[in-house]
């Protein structure tokens, strides 16, 4: 027990932070509840460094301490600090304002939970620690579009988890255990295998808004504050993704799984670009296009037990991806919701402008930046496992892609003026935080694959 819990000392002082910002607020003290959970978060990524190069378990193989969990935390955790700091822009000075602090450090528990996940119930947890906390953040503002955006989360939350847990039924009637490294054992019973992977497909595909279970996200994004819209694209996204992987690499091959996998791929790169082309509302373009981008991990995810690329692969986008699309949030936030805010802001603000036009352009994939290299090994491990056909078609959208971001990019540097003053010094913060992080990992990972 002692060993257990040493392994998952991060995990508690997350716990511990999210409870220290509760009480903070409690006492009517929100900006002790901003330090503690800044502190307890930094804090958390220093005692995941230690863990480097562990690969075990705890708890009797229920939660798993290997390379997609330690890197979750120390992704995650620093871009649910960067999120903290756009909400705090948003929150600055309301009634509950350490709320939201607490509520965004619970949810990063639930996407902790999921990514090391070596149990079915993990899932369930996982997925409700998540769901629960980000209802509350979507409804935050209590205006009409936020409360009905909440609404339409909750209720499809509410059917797909219920979908995930029916169909995890069948894995541990076939199996007798609720261990995912025990699923290898069902490899006579594919039916049960595939209800159930379908099943959980179902209820992690939401969270990571992946199509056909997206319908959630833009009215969601829209309707939340800005920050809560970046917070939502990137860390509970990414954890259901982890998630998702910790469950293929334990399920039988030949069951097909890849095959949907492949097909969900498809689905959510060229819907998602070809819905976000017909937006001028930014943050639903932004919705759409993180949709597109969930349909990217796919490829790292379904090269999993075929390619020695794979867990690289998305670890390594899911770093650029947290860096780049919270970068193009926060200068939203400094700018406008639609595209005519966009008028002119880089003759305006050249900086911010420039800050844009990386993040973006790093989200369509061009070299030497982080979405580059990541998309780069993704389609190395599709290719790997024998995904050829997909390597081109995500190729293919990542051309579409640059027709969906150049509606931003070229209002920019039209004559206006942009509707936006001066930059907050919190979204100042952000945007160079993840200007650098976009920069640093495109160029540093290059020197490793070249």
């Amino acid at each position: 027990m002692g060993r257990d819990l040493a392994l998952i000392i991060p995990e508690i002082a997350v716990l511990l932070t999210a409870v220290g910002a509760l009480i903070a607020e409690m006492l009517r003290r929100p900006r002790i509840s901003l330090i503690i959970a800044v502190i307890g978060l930094v804090v958390g990524t220093g005692l995941t460094l230690r863990l480097l190069g562990t690969d075990t378990t705890v708890f009797g193989g229920s939660f798993r301490i290997d390379t997609l969990s330690i890197w979750a935390k120390l992704i995650l955790l620093p871009a649910t600090v960067l999120a903290m700091l756009l909400a705090r822009v948003d929150v600055r000075g309301s009634a509950r304002e350490g709320t939201v602090y607490s509520l965004l450090i619970f949810s990063t528990l639930g996407a902790l939970v999921l990514a090391g996940a070596g149990d079915t119930m993990f899932l369930v947890l996982g997925t409700l620690l998540t769901g629960l906390a980000t209802f509350a953040l979507v409804a935050y503002p209590d205006t009409d579009p936020a409360t009905e955006a909440a609404m339409k989360f909750f209720v499809f939350a509410s059917v797909t988890t219920a979908i995930m847990i029916f169909g995890l039924s069948y894995w541990f009637g076939a199996s007798g255990s609720t261990l995912i490294a025990d699923l290898p054992a069902m490899d006579t019973m594919p039916l049960a295998v595939i209800l159930g992977f379908v099943a959980v497909v179902v209820g992690l595909g939401y969270k990571a808004s992946l199509v056909p279970f997206h319908f959630w996200a833009p009215d969601a994004y829209e309707g939340a504050p800005l920050s809560i819209a970046a917070y939502l694209s990137v860390v509970p996204k990414i954890g259901a993704l982890f998630a998702l992987t910790q469950v293929v690499r334990d399920l039988p091959p030949e069951t097909g799984w890849a095959a949907v996998m492949a097909g969900l791929a498809v689905l959510s790169m060229t819907y998602g670009y070809l819905a976000a082309l017909v937006q001028d509302n930014i943050v639903r373009l932004l919705a759409y296009s993180s949709i597109a981008q969930s349909g990217y991990f796919l490829l790292g995810i379904l090269a999993v037990g075929s390619s020695e690329l794979a867990l690289p692969s998305i670890i390594l986008f899911a770093a650029a991806y947290a860096a780049m699309n919270l970068g193009a949030f926060a200068a939203a936030a400094t700018t406008g919701r639609t595209l005519s805010d966009f008028e002119g802001l880089g003759r305006t603000r050249p900086l911010m402008g420039i800050a844009m036009v990386i993040f973006l352009l790093s989200l369509v994939g061009i070299p030497p930046l982080a979405g580059f290299v990541g998309k780069f090994m993704l389609f190395g491990a599709a290719i790997d496992a024998q995904f050829t056909w997909l390597a081109v078609v995500a190729i293919v959208n990542s051309v579409l892609s640059l027709a969906v971001y150049l509606r931003i990019i070229v209002p920019m540097y039209r004559a206006g003026e942009s509707a936006s003053a001066a930059t907050d010094p919190w979204h100042g913060i952000v945007v160079i935080t993840a200007f650098a992080a976009t920069l640093i990992i495109g160029l540093a990972a290059q020197l490793f694959i070249v």
